[in-house]
């Protein structure tokens, strides 16, 4: 935590030095949670599953770079998720690093433009962060036509529907240390998101290593066949009593039998027994996603789009 102490000193950056400083940037997100927009930094549940989907690639480290004070509280991270993008993850009070963080990562996360011969660079940012559109602007970034929502449901007075799962299927949490389980959740997100890179070593490796994973969150509707044919994942940040939902898919064969409704339904029971008083869901502009979650009672919802340079 930031204590009065940090406040006005010089800060510095230096670069990501592995476990010790996974969890300082992750108590970063937790701490700035309640003080900061909605969406303004990453959930826990996002920066463990990118820390924790398979071995951490050998060059994390260096594609990771922190800001702090002098006397060590953490202030700012920058980071990708994929290949030339840019989150930055920033204390409410510290938001004049913004400028120095994209000069570092301009320099050290740009890839090579479409043409070669340039450089270009991403950056989500939410319409309504107008001091980082305006930065992005100043910098030489224009806005994409490609476009994100974090939807919100405010937990503690929501009256929950009742659990209605299709007949033919069951709906169970994963069972832990089962490759069986992890098999098919693999087979199901390939089948979803129309991939083929998920695989049974990738999910097993985030069950066991990833801290917000738990297998009584991470629900599926089983079909007769046994084969997986929804699943909804669920991570509770118990300091903030916050909820998440990642990721939420139908496999294509079992789609309109409202499975992933039931899945999230019953989703909420759990984190409102478990003390939640908000809920989190990401999507893009896809017309079904966005129905489902407006049925499901998400009433508030935040976008966003890419912005780019290139250089």
């Amino acid at each position: 935590m930031l204590t009065k102490s940090g406040i006005g000193q010089s800060v510095n950056s230096r670069p990501f030095a592995g476990d010790d400083d996974f969890w300082r940037v992750r108590d970063l997100l937790i701490e700035t949670y309640p003080i900061t927009p909605t969406g303004f930094n990453w959930d826990i549940r996002r920066w463990d599953g990118w820390n924790h989907h398979g071995e951490p690639p050998p060059d994390r480290d260096n594609r990771v770079h922190l800001w702090e004070t002098d006397d060590h509280q953490l202030v700012g991270a920058a980071h990708p998720e994929g290949q030339g993008d840019v989150y930055l993850e920033v204390h409410p009070d510290y938001r004049h690093l913004e400028d120095e963080m994209l000069t570092w990562a301009e320099a050290n996360l740009a890839v090579a433009s479409d043409d070669s011969q340039q450089r270009r660079l991403d950056m989500f940012v939410y319409d309504y962060d107008t001091p980082r559109r305006r930065l992005l602007v100043r910098r030489g970034y224009t806005p994409m036509p490609w476009s994100g929502v974090t939807r919100r449901l405010r937990l503690d007075y929501q009256p929950l529907a009742p659990v209605k799962l299709a007949e033919g299927y069951i709906m169970r949490g994963t069972r832990p240390n089962d490759d069986g389980d992890c098999q098919r959740i693999a087979d199901l997100l390939n089948a979803a998101f129309n991939r083929t890179m998920h695989t049974r070593e990738e999910f097993c490796y985030f069950a066991v290593h990833s801290p917000s994973f738990r297998h009584d969150l991470n629900l599926v509707a089983e079909a007769g066949d046994g084969a997986f044919a929804a699943l909804v994942g669920v991570t509770y940040d118990e300091v903030n009593r916050r909820g998440i939902f990642e990721p939420v898919c139908t496999h294509p064969d079992h789609r309109r039998k409202g499975l992933a409704r039931a899945l999230m339904t019953e989703g909420l029971h759990r984190l409102k027994a478990l003390g939640a008083a908000d809920v989190y869901v990401e999507t893009g502009d896809a017309v079904p996603a966005n129905e489902l979650y407006d049925a499901v009672g998400f009433t508030e919802a935040y976008k966003g789009y890419i912005w780019r340079k290139v250089f």
